[in-house]
């Protein structure tokens, strides 16, 4: 018997290593491909030439390899991938400019970056940023945030308490310590959990990759959990793990402050999803120079130069399929009229709701894998965005290239509860959460764009109900009603503001707007408003669900790829990119990466002389 189970064992293991380790297809990591450093474009009608080519037939490659459906960062990543192993990609956008919640408007000569606002795990030789600069070429430029890169405040106005938060991985548990002395112990153990959570989300990984047959014996012998510490505390609540933690409520609050990142409550957040968020930022924090539009700017050109295109003002309204239930194409509504477009693979960065309830037939909708699928899911919370334009510099308005977490409390699981469950003209008088950063402060290059002015932009959660009565309304006019109910929350975001910057007064405040959940299912198509996609709760960290929801769908050639592949955020969503563009080219490109960044690091040592 036990031979059988050692037999047994050392299979799997040698299939694991094969599907881990193994590859055959081309790799778009294979050479280091960073170009010498060009002048940074600063005008926004020559950006706008790349960022906005609207979609016309006649601009249509033939001979496509894939077409993908939306261009956040989650398509465009993929697309870059398979432009460099030579296929040719078509990306089609609904929106007027490339981006997805990269992209950027501008009002009354204010830019605004509606999505990114810090990225973490930009080190040199970090495979994060081997990554992104293979992607990139190399054009892509980041600027450090200050240290501390995020300031938590508790409290009402008479009662404030603030927590800087460090990055290091020395220097973020040691300033903890110095703001709560006797609380040692619970500090070094809250960051050995996290670090040992995170690291185990290399089985997730693998889940999305290996064959389906594997994924299923892994989740459901148990190996999963056993294999991995990411799967043995993602069923565990942040609330759960933090009160075993400490009785101190403040810490508890400073160790759960960031889970705005993933929109969860901490009582219905997953550990293992906040540890990787923790482990992010702790050797940093980056801001691109030169706002969000950099980041499609320098990845367009790289399709671009494989035969593919990057098209705007295409809103696709199905995916075609053939008689044998295969995705050939899709449909792109040109004014009332459809241009079908094909090609030999679909991949769709839509989101999982958008792509199988909508862009699916009736009849392919119904399918019992793609149910299952759908049933294992479901819409992340709604986002509110505020945007305020000032005048005046930086330095006049006491801005600094950091962020601001501000809470009305430390109860954060009552304070979101009882936010979300009120009515919506008293949840706009009163609005317990906000982050907030000066996008204008952490871009070096932003006064020499805007001299004189500064932007803020503030996000908070708000429920898709609230607003969904106006949906239907025209984007720009909806109504006296809906307009009434933005400003009341405008005017409760712009209180706290003045409360935390005391530099800023209303005669300083140029422009000021609000996106609401419908605002985001206008410009970024979210079904619900939502910001991070389909929901992070606990659910979504089964090992069960991880081995379902793959890139690979149901339906022959037709692939999902972005944030409701891996988790959310621009690093996550990239990861989305990685494991699908991992199983289309039948390799896996986690470690292409980071074999390509390893490479780097001991090239540049000898070159240093190290």
């Amino acid at each position: 018997m036990w031979l059988s189970v050692a037999i047994v064992s050392v299979a799997l293991l040698l299939f694991i290593f094969k599907y881990v380790f193994g590859s055959s297809g081309p790799n778009p990591f294979e050479a280091d491909t960073r170009e010498p450093l060009k002048k940074m474009v600063l005008i926004k009608k020559e950006k706008n030439k790349v960022l906005k080519q609207g979609f016309v037939a006649s601009k249509v490659p033939d001979n496509l390899d894939a077409i993908i459906i939306g261009s956040g960062i989650g398509g465009l990543g993929l697309a870059v991938l398979l432009a460099k192993v030579g296929k040719k990609v078509l990306v089609l956008e609904q929106h007027d400019r490339a981006g997805g919640c990269c992209h950027t408007f501008t009002e009354k000569g204010f830019e605004f970056d509606v999505g990114i606002h810090y990225i973490g795990e930009l080190l040199d030789h970090k495979p994060f940023r081997c990554m992104l600069d293979q992607i990139t070429n190399g054009q892509l430029q980041w600027e450090p945030l200050e240290n501390p890169f995020d300031h938590v405040v508790l409290g009402p106005p008479e009662n404030r308490r603030q927590y800087p938060i460090y990055s290091g991985k020395n220097r973020f548990p040691d300033e903890l310590k110095k703001c709560f002395p006797g609380e040692e112990k619970a500090i070094d153990e809250y960051l050995r959990l996290i670090k040992k959570a995170s690291r185990g989300v290399w089985l997730l990984a693998l889940l999305k990759l290996c064959p389906a047959p594997l994924a299923k014996f892994l989740v459901y012998s148990g190996l999963a959990k056993h294999l991995s510490f990411f799967f043995k505390m993602a069923s565990r609540s942040l609330t759960e793990v933090v009160n075993e933690l400490t009785e101190n409520k403040d810490l508890r609050a400073v160790f759960t402050y960031i889970f705005g990142t993933y929109g969860n409550m901490p009582k219905e957040a997953s550990f293992s999803m906040h540890s990787l968020l923790i482990s992010h930022y702790l050797n940093g924090a980056w801001y691109p120079k030169g706002g969000a539009t950099e980041i499609a700017y320098h990845m367009i050109p790289i399709i671009e130069k494989a035969g593919g295109a990057v098209l705007v003002r295409a809103p696709v309204n199905r995916i075609l399929f053939n008689d044998a239930k295969e995705a050939c194409g899709v449909s792109v509504m040109k004014g009332q009229e459809e241009v079908h477009i094909r090609a030999p693979m679909v991949i769709s960065n839509a989101g999982i709701f958008n792509t199988y309830q909508k862009l699916l037939p009736k009849e392919l909708q119904a399918m019992p894998a793609i149910q299952k699928q759908l049933s294992m899911m479901k819409n992340g919370e709604g986002g509110l965005s505020v945007f305020l334009g000032l005048n005046g510099t930086k330095e006049e308005l006491g801005l600094k290239a950091n962020n601001f977490w501000i809470f009305a409390e430390n109860n954060f699981d009552e304070l979101v509860e009882n936010y979300l469950n009120r009515p919506r003209e008293e949840a706009a008088k009163n609005i317990p959460l906000l982050f907030v950063a000066s996008p204008s402060a952490k871009d070096p290059t932003w006064e020499e764009r805007s001299p004189g002015k500064s932007t803020l932009s503030l996000v908070s959660f708000a429920k898709y109900e609230w607003f969904e009565e106006w949906k239907d309304g025209k984007v720009t006019n909806r109504g006296a009603d809906y307009k009434e109910l933005k400003q009341t929350f405008i005017d409760s975001v712009v209180e706290v503001v003045m409360s935390i910057y005391p530099k800023i007064t209303r005669d300083k405040i140029e422009y000021v707007d609000a996106g609401t959940p419908i605002t985001n299912t206008h410009y970024i198509g979210a079904p619900k408003g939502e910001i991070y996609g389909a929901d992070h709760g606990i659910a979504r960290f089964s090992p069960e669900l991880n081995a379902t929801v793959r890139p690979q769908t149901p339906l022959k050639n037709l692939y999902l790829t972005g944030q409701d592949v891996f988790v959310c955020g621009f690093a996550g969503a990239l990861a989305g990119a990685l494991s699908c563009g991992s199983v289309i080219l039948n390799r896996n490109l986690h470690l292409d990466a980071i074999a390509l960044a390893k490479k780097r690091k001991f090239i540049d040592s000898k070159l240093k002389g190290e």
